[in-house]
Formats: C-alpha cells, structure tokens, sequence
C-alpha cells in the first residue's frame, strides 16, 4: 500500500471544509483553532521529553494538521495557501543562511545567530517597515517562562547579556534580599508581586547559561511532584486514608519515601 503524500493531506483537509464535508471542521476559524495548536505544540514537546518516537511522529502529525488546516481556511479567501507557505519558510532559509546556500562564512553557532539577527533587520529595512526592537518577534502569547528565555536569549546573541552564572546567582540573591523587604513591609501586594517576577526572571537567566530549558525543567519539576504526592495518596489509601485525613508531618514523611525510591542514594 503507497503511503499518503503531502498533497494528499491537502486534499483531505479541502474535502473536510468543503460543501458536503464535516459540519464541525466548516465551522472552524483561525480563532477557534488556537487552542488546538498551542496543545499540539505542547504534545509535541512532550513527546520529547519522554523520548517516545512513536509518539512524537504522531504529534507532529496533529501539528502539520494544523498548519494545513490554516492555510486551508486562507486560502478559501484567497489571502494565502499551503505553498505559500511553504515557499516563504523555503525561501527564509535560505536567504538566513549564506554560510550554506551562499559565499559568508561562520564559524560557530553564537557567530549564526547574530547574523541572523542581521539578516532579519536588514529585511525588515529593505521592506520599508518602521524600525521596531529585535524582541517585537518574541511573542506576548506564550506562557511567561518561554516569553523570558526567548528574549534574554535573543538580546544575548548582541552581548546583552550577564558575564557568567556567578554573576546571576549574585544578582538571585539580591532579588531574594528585595522580595524579603517587601514582605516584611507588607503594604504593598503589586512590589511583592514585581520582586516574585524578578526573582523568577533571575531563575530564567540561570537556566539559560547553563544550557537548560527552563519551561522543560520546570515541567519535569511537575511530573515528579506529580509521582511524589501520588505515592503520598497511595500509601494514605493503603492505610484507608486521603490527604485531608492526613497531617503534614505523616505526608511529608511519605514525600521522603518517594524521594528515596526515586534516588536510594539520598
């Protein structure tokens, strides 16, 4: 049996929106499909993290459904189709990347990047469009984490950035000094909340120079709370018991438990 190709994809999606096709797939919009891109996304991620190659073949999948389905709903107004899409994307890489397609020359990835950097400015030059800031492509969207280790790594790749970890764990600690102050204050909720964002923010820089994805630590931080507090609930109804009926000083004696079934060295 031949496997599907991309056009056929197309069609299939075409067949979806067209008349006499899926009442639910017409109703859709460029709106209402936002939710279900950013969980593909997100599935995708997660795939990866769990080193689940069948998975992941499969959320990349439900993601270039996506991808087509926009365009799909474009191009039923005429404003762009799937090949434009790809043209465009063909075209940008390219073009950012003399040092394969052209005569430049870069000799590491941070030397990539700023020329990338440059590519892109000289573009948004040469099509008349108001000069804007290198983060104005970083989008207010994403969840905060994201949006915080995309633009302090952008501003990076021009220098703008701390001179090592020790520099940053300096600063932690400044930011965690601040919040106590504020805290101890305790008259004003919007300065505390600012030092929270700045304490996190230090965090982000921290992730960054070590070479850490920090939206994916913190996510791997949630799924062992996630196994440590469901050994906890376990052990309770074990012994015909839930959290509420528990205390503290008993969960948290389970939460180490779990923590040295995990890692017996502890």
């Amino acid at each position: 049996m031949n496997r599907p190709t991309f056009d056929q994809l197309v069609e299939v999606i075409n067949k979806l929106r067209s008349p006499g096709g899926c009442p639910w797939d017409r109703e859709q919009t460029h709106n209402s499909l936002k939710p279900m891109l950013l969980e593909e996304a997100y599935e995708v991620i997660e795939a990866i993290e769990e080193n689940d190659d069948k998975e992941l073949s499969s959320e990349l999948g439900d993601l270039l459904l996506q991808v087509v389905f926009h365009s799909q709903i474009a191009s039923e107004t005429e404003r762009f189709t799937i090949k434009d899409v790809i043209e465009k994307v063909h075209d940008k890489m390219i073009r950012r990347h003399p040092h394969v397609f052209g005569d430049e020359e870069a000799s590491s990835s941070a030397e990539v990047l700023r020329n990338w950097e440059a590519i892109k400015a000289a573009e948004k030059a040469a099509s008349g469009k108001k000069k804007s800031s290198m983060l104005d492509n970083v989008s207010t969207s994403m969840p905060a984490l994201m949006e915080a280790f995309q633009m302090t790594s952008r501003v990076a790749r021009v220098h703008f950035d701390w001179p090592s970890v020790k520099d940053c764990f300096d600063k932690l600690s400044e930011e965690i000094s601040e919040l106590k102050t504020e805290i101890e204050k305790a008259d004003n909720e919007k300065a505390i909340a600012d030092e929270v964002g700045d304490l996190l923010f230090m965090a982000v820089n921290i992730a960054r120079l070590l070479n850490v994805d920090p939206e994916s630590a913190l996510k791997g931080a949630n799924r062992k709370f996630r196994r440590r507090f469901a050994f906890i609930e376990d052990s309770l109804a074990a012994k015909g018991k839930t959290p509420s009926e528990s205390n503290l000083e008993e969960m948290e004696s389970y939460w180490q438990q779990a923590k040295k079934l995990e890692n017996p060295e502890i």
